[in-house]
């Protein structure tokens, strides 16, 4: 075990901030804020149902995921052109760089635009082109993962990673979301199959809102590497134990349970003991612009709520994030010196 130097608790909140980290459950389309939505809307002369960006941030009165999901797409109507994609991304990469984010690991619903007739050139372009000005400009490194809408069927999750392959080497993996309860991962047994053969990373929501049999069949029918959510994972001790024992992360998004009723309040949430179960358990912040906070607000709100939490589980939980990411072991390893890095200078008098 990594010896870290005593932390003050009242340094903490700044220690959760400040230290390094990686976010591997962001949905591009859900850090699209209503200012920027109202902008674009005007860019791109889309009608909006709502008449200001009040109105609409009133409407975020979620009780479920379905819920949501009804506005979310409505939002993402106002997303038209690759420069619309490449501003979005833009706007997260800075906000995610404030908050200390090295790597981000982003996810983008091609069929949600594909749909409406918007081109897959221009979602992956313009997510693209953000990503590699923001690792120029602002110095975090990010990478895209492609995410198939299970309410859809696995006939069109095959079409759109046909679409996408002339991009194939600008994304780097597959992931599943959307409506979890009644599309359990087997439905798509084959498309994973299929991209697991074409050397794609895999990913999946599972256990959010759906019960633990569906963290199974994601790890032995998608044979995912990692589980989106998973917080249902604590109803089955040998779940567990295989999550615990194989090294599979779950990336937790706090403040988005809260706000889908997964939990009733932040204080019952169970991070506490997934991370002393020994799980590779992550905070991220999944929709931010819906669910009232990005990587920092989800850390220090979770930290507040839950005060068995302390500095040796900041530290866990950073460290997690980085064993998690997909990326080479020398990049891993150098993030993880930072981290620690980090705690020594928050430790200093």
């Amino acid at each position: 075990m990594t010896a870290l130097p005593p932390i003050a608790a009242e340094r903490l909140p700044a220690l959760l901030a400040a230290m390094p980290k990686a976010e591997l459950h962001i949905h591009i389309e859900g850090s699209l804020e209503p200012e920027m939505i109202f902008q674009l809307a005007n860019r791109n002369g889309v009608e909006l149902a709502y008449e200001s960006v009040e109105a609409l941030r009133r409407a975020y009165a979620f009780t479920d995921l379905q819920s949501f999901l009804d506005i979310y797409y409505a939002g993402a109507s106002v997303l038209l052109h690759e420069q619309d994609f490449y501003d979005m991304a833009w706007a997260y990469l800075e906000r995610a760089a404030r908050d200390h984010v090295v790597h981000a690991e982003i996810f983008f619903d091609p069929q949600t635009h594909t749909a409406r007739g918007v081109g897959m050139e221009a979602v992956i372009r313009g997510l693209h082109r953000a990503s590699q000005d923001a690792r120029e400009r602002l110095g975090i490194s990010s990478a895209l993962i492609l995410c198939f809408l299970r309410h859809l069927s696995e006939e069109e999750a095959f079409a759109t990673l046909e679409e996408a392959m002339p991009f194939r080497g600008q994304f780097i993996g597959v992931g599943l979301d959307s409506s979890e309860l009644g599309h359990p991962p087997e439905k798509f047994a084959r498309v994973f199959a299929r991209c697991r053969e074409l050397g794609l990373r895999l990913v999946a929501h599972a256990g959010e809102e759906g019960p633990p049999a569906y963290i199974w069949s994601a790890l032995d029918v998608l044979k995912v590497e990692r589980i989106d959510h998973g917080v249902q994972a604590v109803h089955d001790a040998a779940l567990m134990r295989r999550l615990a024992e194989d090294r599979i992360a779950l990336t937790v998004c706090p403040l988005s349970n809260l706000k889908l009723r997964v939990f009733p309040e932040l204080a019952q949430h169970n991070l506490k003991a997934l991370l002393d179960a020994g799980l590779v358990a992550t905070v991220n912040s999944d929709d931010p612009a819906y669910f009232g906070g990005y990587m920092n607000d989800n850390l220090v709100q979770t930290f507040a709520a839950l005060p068995q939490l302390d500095a040796r589980d900041a530290w866990q939980l950073a460290h997690n994030s980085f064993e998690a990411s997909f990326v080479a072991p020398d990049v891993r390893r150098a993030w993880q010196e930072r981290l620690l890095g980090s705690f020594e200078e928050a430790a200093r008098p």
